[in-house]
């Protein structure tokens, strides 16, 4: 696996505001290290350019893999995943008390793949907004 230019992974990591650009998790808020990542994996033609990565928490990053898309049920269309440089977080999701739900289909897919929702993932999410200023 080719390494991102740390040149390049550092405006990655600038333009994400340090947080994760799937479930917006702060990187200071884990202990895990975030990772840049290939929105459209380099199996799928994806190209190591700034345009195609994303900042991604471990967690995020690695049920993603190498997915760009998902299962619908009950229909079993297949709906793209979320892709943080053509869609928009808050037209797709929305999050309260830790727990992100999805507007939209291409929303709930990306929840449902990337397994957004697990309890440990919405514990930390709860208690990183809980420190937060009012």
């Amino acid at each position: 696996m080719r390494r991102v230019p740390a040149k390049l992974a550092a405006q990655i990591r600038e333009r994400a505001a340090f947080r994760c650009e799937y479930c917006r998790l702060p990187a200071a808020a884990s202990q895990a290290p975030f990772e840049v990542e290939h929105i459209v994996p380099r199996k799928h033609g994806g190209e190591t350019v700034l345009e195609n990565l994303a900042f991604a928490c471990m967690h995020c990053n690695r049920h993603k893999g190498t997915n760009i898309s998902g299962l619908s049920l009950p229909g079993r269309a297949l709906i793209p995943l979320f892709h943080p440089r053509r869609d928009v977080w808050h037209r797709h999701f929305r999050v309260r008390q830790g727990l992100i739900s999805g507007r939209t289909e291409v929303g709930r897919i990306a929840i449902k793949v990337l397994a957004m929702n697990r309890p440990d993932q919405v514990q930390l999410r709860r208690l990183w907004f809980s420190q937060l200023p009012a």
